[in-house]
């Protein structure tokens, strides 16, 4: 299969053709030619309006439902969707039922995703069933596969198991994630701590929750060694702890979701349970140091924390609905919003090198591993725009930047009709 992609401009600055506008010739799935102009009769042209690639976006932090929640999301939806929002890899937390811990399990999702245009990198359970009492068999996961090792948004409790996994994984350059929070202060808490969650009633989860506990994982990481990633921090602080620990050469990584940098705790006035999400929405200030952090490269990524919920446990009580929302389908069309392009696509993709993701520059001899995109129209997101089975989205209703066009990758082409 030859295809050819007419007048894109190029968004990878990793490659001499960064920000110039060119034809490129992709063959069998290798980038054969860039040129500004090149004609090739044989090829399916495509030609669209204010067409930009980038290299191919990775999110790396998705839960699907399967197995054992197939009613929120399938494997095989859930990668459908995160092809048509641009991301051509996904790291799959093990938010399912039973846990992903073990090889088996592993195994078990490589399997079902054998042919697909996105490369599907399982995270593996940190601990045994995600329990935080015994280490699961990591070695043997990351031989089968697994990226990483994290316990999906459950805190590690016992400061020592956290310093002997990150000891225990630095022999096979293992990667550890740890949720930042500190559970005896957050306590049965539902949304932030602060003057909205006094008025609304709720009871809330101290920015200090997360603090603490990044600053007790930064002490551990200095003390044991290792590599570590700390997920979705939503804090001013929290930056300002991560700057610190890097200024010191630590081995560390960090995320944010795409939910903390567009919105606040103001909006839960309306007690929309789409809005309980975790760690909870912060104030103004603490999502203008977010994006503040993302742009000066302290934070490494983006994620769109893309976490579907039923309907039955999220259209209940703000009480009883679960944590979580949606986001493949928005973060491109959010993160223009708050950041520009160049800014956007390296937060979309620099953290593939920490997850052991191949890199693929967009240069004449690499894999064509490319996102495809308009970066200038805007929309708001709809019901309609929901691509999932589930409907639960924190971004119904906000503006976006930006249209996806779709993907290549695997030698497979995905577009958005």
């Amino acid at each position: 299969m030859k295809i050819l992609l007419k007048s894109a401009t190029i968004v990878d600055p990793t490659s001499k053709h960064h920000t110039m506008k060119r034809d490129v010739l992709i063959e069998k799935g290798i980038i054969k030619k860039i040129a500004p102009s090149i004609t090739e009769t044989s090829a399916k042209i495509i030609s669209l309006k204010n067409l930009h690639i980038s290299q191919g976006w990775f999110d790396s932090s998705v839960s699907f439902g399967e197995p054992g929640f197939e009613e929120r999301e399938t494997l095989e939806n859930g990668l459908n969707v995160a092809a048509k929002s641009g991301f051509t890899a996904v790291a799959v937390n093990a938010n399912t039922k039973p846990v992903t811990d073990s090889k088996s399990d592993i195994k078990f999702l490589k399997s079902k995703i054998s042919n697909s245009p996105v490369d599907l990198y399982p995270v593996g359970a940190l601990t045994n069933g995600s329990e935080g009492i015994d280490l699961a068999e990591l070695f043997d996961m990351q031989n089968e596969g697994a990226v990483s090792f994290y316990d999906y948004q459950k805190p590690i409790t016992n400061a020592n198991l956290l310093k002997i996994a990150l000891q225990y994984v630095e022999n096979f350059n293992g990667l550890v994630q740890s949720f930042p929070m500190e559970v005896s202060i957050a306590k049965n808490g539902m949304v932030n701590e602060e003057v909205n969650a006094t008025k609304l009633g709720l009871k809330g989860i101290p920015a200090l929750s997360e603090e603490l506990q990044i600053a007790r994982d930064l002490y551990l990481l200095e003390y044991a060694g290792g590599r570590l990633h700390i997920p979705t921090i939503s804090t001013a602080a929290s930056v300002q702890l991560i700057k610190e620990a890097k200024k010191k050469g630590l081995q560390v990584s960090c995320s944010v979701s795409i939910n903390h940098l567009c919105l606040t705790d103001d909006l839960l006035e309306t007690f929309d349970t789409n809005y309980k999400l975790m760690p909870p929405l912060r104030t103004e200030k603490d999502r203008k140091a977010l994006i503040k952090g993302l742009k000066e490269g302290i934070i490494d990524s983006v994620t769109s924390n893309h976490n579907p919920i039923d309907v039955e446990h999220k259209r209940t009580e703000f009480d009883h609905a679960l944590f979580g929302s949606i986001g493949l389908e928005s973060c491109f069309g959010a993160l223009l919003q708050v950041v520009d392009v160049e800014t956007a696509i390296l937060a979309l993709t620099r953290l593939k090198s920490t997850f052991g993701v191949p890199i693929s520059p967009i240069e004449e001899g690499s894999s064509a591993n490319l996102t495809l995109f308009n970066p200038e129209p805007t929309w708001i997101f709809t019901e309609e725009s929901i691509l999932s089975t589930s409907k639960n989205a924190a971004m119904l209703h906000q503006p976006m930047r930006g249209n996806v066009y779709g993907i290549f990758n695997n030698n497979q082409w995905v577009i958005n009709e």
